[in-house]
């Protein structure tokens, strides 16, 4: 159960990634898949449909990962922990993963995807 939630953690960060994609602050440490998964690991409930709505803590870790994701590298970075982890949780739904910024107040001004090109 601890490794589903591991990587389940990842599925809720591709929409966190995507908000560390937009947040164009700098900053002096590298961001770490470990703190990615760390920050989002409140979302997995939600995201797999074991919980009905979302919690105050995710919410917290969401807000919490997109203030810290302050270079383009750490957005980069935690774009390709989120994918990679997400790309190995059969139990997601996408359509909840992409709903959770709005949710917890955080704004994206494109749709969260697994298509979502980390590079740029």
């Amino acid at each position: 159960m601890a490794r589903l939630n591991s990587k389940a953690v990842v599925a809720a960060v591709v929409l966190a990634a995507v908000v560390l994609m937009m947040a164009g602050r700098e900053a002096s440490a590298a961001l770490s898949c470990g703190q990615v998964d760390s920050k989002l690991a409140p979302c997995v409930a939600y995201v797999t449909g074991r919980a009905s709505s979302i919690s105050k803590e995710c919410c917290s870790g969401v807000q919490g990962l997109n203030g810290m994701a302050r270079s383009s590298s750490d957005r980069k970075i935690a774009c390709r922990c989120l994918k990679s982890l997400a790309t190995s949780i059969k139990s997601i739904n996408m359509g909840k993963v992409s709903g959770v910024p709005g949710k917890c107040g955080v704004s994206v001004p494109f749709p969260i995807s697994m298509s979502t090109n980390c590079v740029n």
